[in-house]
């Protein structure tokens, strides 16, 4: 039996995005639940990463992009409308809509200074609350008990996998309300694909949790809730119930790939 939607996490409404004229999403619409694991999946080029930036405002670091429709995100128990006048500042929102991206984005310092800078930057945080907070973020990313004691260390010398969670460790230290990863596992082995993809299902109860996939096995697996995208338009969605049935996942599949 479908869901309720009484206290959705993500409403996207008629949005499009184009950038210098050219439309790459037009007119999609969606709702994200909370405590759901919502995967987007398409043909490269159909507008994948687009919509995920379009949930935090990152295209507008891209030149001539003009972005339409109504993007509504609860945080602190309410919908805001992110594209409003009053939204709030974009360094605020970005913190609080957190993303990840399929190259990890270390920095080029240890492995602390990884996690301690934005924390100083952005929190003001010192001392212990600055430690505690740092310790956290990577215990919840299972990372601590392989960092600990190489916390000065380059962060470029760790492997990809743990990169990538060191990339979600600082984003959940921040204090995240929703999560936007982005093909996390593109570039990664099987033992770090797996590691990353149970911390996303682990996560999925405490953070509103939009991934882009470049696999459909990964997709059927993860999923709660399906998205195909193609040409800049949602084509299809499918709940978990849907994704268990293989006949009809391939029949939906087939028509869109």
């Amino acid at each position: 039996m479908e869901k309720v939607v009484t206290n959705p996490a993500i409403v996207v409404e008629e949005l499009c995005v184009e950038f210098s004229g050219k439309t790459v999403l037009e007119n999609v619409s969606l709702t994200i639940l909370p405590a759901e694991l919502h995967v987007i999946i398409g043909p490269s080029g159909s507008g994948k990463s687009t919509l995920l930036r379009a949930i935090n405002r990152l295209n507008e670091f891209f030149p001539n992009c003009r972005t339409s429709g109504l993007v509504r995100i609860r945080l602190d128990g309410h919908l805001v409308d992110i594209y409003a006048r009053d939204a709030p500042p974009l360094p605020e929102l970005r913190r609080r809509v957190a993303m990840v991206f399929q190259t990890p984005a270390v920095l080029p310092f240890s492995i602390e200074k990884n996690m301690t800078m934005p924390l100083k930057v952005t929190l003001g945080l010192r001392g212990g609350e600055l430690r505690e907070r740092m310790e956290w973020a990577l215990r919840q990313v299972g990372l601590w008990d392989e960092v600990e004691a190489r916390l000065l260390d380059e962060a470029t010398t760790l492997s990809g996998g743990q990169q990538q969670r060191l990339c979600l460790a600082r984003a959940l230290a921040l204090g995240p309300q929703v999560l936007l990863v982005d093909e996390p596992t593109a570039s990664l082995d099987f033992r770090a694909t797996e590691t990353i993809e149970q911390l996303l299902v682990d996560l999925k109860d405490r953070y509103t949790i939009i991934a882009v996939s470049h696999s459909l096995s990964q997709a059927r697996r993860l999923a709660d809730r399906l998205w195909v995208l193609r040409e800049g338009r949602v084509m299809q969605q499918m709940n978990r119930r849907q994704l268990q049935d293989a006949a009809l996942f391939q029949e939906i599949i087939d028509n869109i790939f």
